[in-house]
């Protein structure tokens, strides 16, 4: 373990959910701005139609 020393001075009992507790923030924080800061998730949460899509080549034999 990289960081067993680190227990000597925080108790597990505390430190494991205050970490679990900043990941979920921290998670929480990522996918708020996600939705709040772009345009296509709603429309695709929504079920809009596609974007158009390149049209399609026939090869001439």
């Amino acid at each position: 373990m990289n960081n067993a020393k680190m227990w000597l001075v925080v108790k597990p009992t505390v430190g494991v959910p205050l970490f679990l507790a900043a990941v979920a923030v921290s998670s929480f924080a990522v996918h708020y701005m996600i939705v709040t800061n772009t345009t296509w998730l709603g429309k695709y949460y929504n079920g809009s139609a596609a974007a158009v899509e390149a049209p399609v080549e026939v090869a001439a034999s």
